[in-house]
């Protein structure tokens, strides 16, 4: 039985879920019709053929990714809290950040994350270079982790292995160091270290202004992990 009363915006969602799951090998017309339950007909009626679908899913990609938005009380909290929804919306939709990159559309897709970070530059008292080199550390040390990320989770079995490399005098004869070096990589949490130590040091450097620096983890006492964002092998 086919459904009725499809909207455009349905095969667009449908088709992002095939492509996050599968890639855009796997998107396929017929296969989409099935994942919907109507005919293919019904598709090029709504989104016309499949290049014209993929556009669509790029100009699609490119919107959500524009709505990033600040939170918290200081602009250190905002600027952490721009990165970290910026981290998760790569991190969730690799194979379609690939295809916007692959259409030259990758600065575009940051400007709304690179104009949110410029307010908040401003805001702690960055202006000029000082400001723009600030946005950039920002977002190159986003996009890099998740570039990191990427390619453990790609890379062979390693052999000898972390855990078989490190042990106590490779680490200096430091027991505990070793220790920690052999297990696994909390990357969220190191995510995290990383992004406030630079956030940190930014706003303490020239020109950056302390009042930015006040209640840096939103109040909590801790950092606010939000929600957790591959990335084509291009520059940000």
């Amino acid at each position: 039985m086919t459904r009725s009363a499809l909207t455009g915006e349905e095969v667009l969602a449908a088709a992002a879920r095939l492509v996050r799951a599968h890639g855009p090998a796997a998107l396929t017309m017929r296969r989409l019709a099935t994942e919907l339950g109507t005919a293919v007909t019904s598709i090029y009626w709504h989104v016309g053929n499949r290049e014209s679908l993929l556009d669509a899913l790029v100009e699609r990609t490119v919107r959500e990714m524009g709505e990033i938005h600040p939170t918290g009380r200081t602009p250190h909290a905002r600027i952490v809290s721009v990165a970290r929804a910026l981290y998760t919306a790569l991190r969730e939709r690799p194979q379609l950040i690939a295809m916007v990159h692959e259409r030259g559309l990758t600065e575009r897709m940051f400007l709304p994350a690179q104009q949110a970070l410029v307010h908040e530059m401003h805001a702690a008292g960055l202006c000029g270079e000082t400001a723009a080199e600030a946005v950039r550390a920002v977002q190159f040390q986003v996009v890099g982790f998740v570039l990191v990320e990427r390619n453990r989770e790609r890379s062979p079995q390693q052999h000898p292995s972390e855990g078989e490399l490190w042990d106590s005098p490779t680490a200096g004869h430091d027991p505990a160091l070793a220790r920690a070096l052999a297990g696994p990589v909390d990357t969220e949490r190191l995510f995290d270290v990383a992004l406030e130590a630079l956030v940190r040091s930014l706003l303490l450097g020239p020109g950056g202004g302390r009042d930015g620096l006040a209640g840096g983890d939103g109040g909590t006492g801790s950092p606010e992990w939000h929600s957790r964002p591959a990335l084509p092998g291009g520059s940000p």
